[in-house]
């Protein structure tokens, strides 16, 4: 054989291992991207460094801190009302007005009547005191010496029978008023006792009738915004001194400078959830915003409902910007505990086995299937994403179950 023919077959030799190469090659490549294929997108999830957070959560109404329904002690028709809803109020402030024209007849014939039972008193005490100097009797002391006189001068022979006479008859009349007087006295005091409970009641009606025409100007208790205004110019109200509770409604205020969240815990968490822990609060109308709150009280006395016990929590929340208004639907994270610098994926990605060992499998080129079964060490949960104590590291991707 000659030497450019070896030549000829190496060269080809050399070729056919270059093709075979290329083609292990092609296919390897292709084996990968058929692995990494045949894992859907969403069904990956990256380990991430962050902040394990275990709470719970408590949904209710944002409420305020205080709240006053506004009801008169009148009865009367709005006349006035000066300011509306979301409008702030300071304490003393005007919210509404009554018709006052009834309420200021009666108070002025209150007031009449008042002056009227004082002139009644004072007549009754002026015939009181004049009936007490009848009863001290002057005259009969005087008609006595008249009588003396007369029996002396009599005695004299210096005047006649029916001098003496008139003398002892002046007497006679003159202790005869005296007693008069002195029954009287008893009829005089009862008629003062009576002037003066007259000026009483009157007074008390008078005082009254001043109340209910001060009534008649609804100011605020408190420092708030007003809530609601249940009442329009011209509306009847009745008062709640008449009809209890039932009394006509004529706004609602509310300080929502501090507002909190009533909300349920179940009783098998109820026992981590203390006094002044931190809570984060969101609301649907400020999905991107999260508040800061505190618990601020839990019910000594758990509720059961469906055969389900569970324990009221209050969450009191700074709210200076008015952002929370009263009864929007929110819920209240209450932070039991935080562990910085965890590494966190989603609890749906770890598997048990029987002996509740943990892994999860994670994207691996080589292996069958494009994927790897890896055991890993869990901590705590938080019923959406675990920490991952061993096993795993920042940046490794887990596939999720379909």
């Amino acid at each position: 054989m000659s030497q450019a023919t070896r030549r000829s077959r190496k060269a080809l030799l050399y070729a056919l291992v270059a093709l075979a190469a290329v083609g292990v090659g092609v296919a390897g490549y292709g084996s990968l991207k058929g692995a990494s294929a045949d894992v859907d997108p969403s069904q990956l999830a990256t380990v991430e460094l962050g902040t394990m957070v275990q709470s719970v959560v408590a949904t209710g109404k944002v409420e305020p801190i205080t709240k006053v329904e506004i009801k008169s002690k009148a009865n009367g028709i709005i006349k006035a009302l000066p300011l509306d809803i979301d409008d702030a109020v300071d304490e003393g402030d005007i919210l509404a007005e009554l018709d006052k024209d009834q309420l200021q007849a009666a108070q002025r014939g209150a007031e009449a009547n008042l002056l009227a039972a004082r002139a009644a008193l004072e007549a009754a005490a002026a015939q009181l005191q004049k009936n007490i100097v009848e009863a001290e009797g002057p005259d009969v002391a005087f008609a006595r010496r008249a009588l003396e006189r007369a029996q002396s001068l009599f005695a004299q022979r210096l005047v006649a029978q029916s001098g003496l006479d008139d003398a002892q008859s002046a007497l006679d009349v003159a202790e005869n008023r005296r007693r008069a007087a002195e029954s009287q006295l008893a009829v005089s005091r009862a008629r003062v006792a009576e002037a003066r409970a007259q000026v009483a009641q009157a007074q008390a009606a008078a005082d009254r009738a001043a109340e209910d025409l001060a009534n008649a100007t609804l100011r605020a208790p408190i420092r708030g915004t007003i809530l609601s205004r249940d009442v329009e110019i011209g509306s009847p109200v009745s008062s709640i001194l008449n009809l209890g509770a039932n009394g006509s409604l004529i706004m609602t205020l509310g300080d929502i400078d501090q507002v909190f969240v009533r909300g349920k815990v179940d009783e098998a968490d109820i026992g981590r959830v203390q006094f002044n822990q931190l809570a984060r609060i969101r609301v649907e109308t400020f999905k991107d915003k999260v508040f800061t709150g505190r618990v601020t009280k839990i019910s000594p006395m758990g509720t059961e409902k469906d055969n389900v016990t569970s324990f009221e929590v209050r969450v009191s929340i700074d709210n200076p910007g008015k952002e929370l208004k009263a009864n929007m639907t929110a819920n209240a994270e209450i932070v039991l505990q935080e562990f910085p610098g965890s590494l966190l994926l989603p609890e749906a990605a770890i598997s048990y086995d029987a002996q509740r060992q943990a892994s999860v499998d994670v994207i691996d080129p080589v292996a069958k299937g494009g994927r790897r079964s890896v055991p890993v060490r869990v901590g705590v949960g938080n019923g959406t994403r675990i920490q991952v104590l061993e096993g795993l590291k920042v940046g490794d991707r887990v596939i999720l179950p379909s």
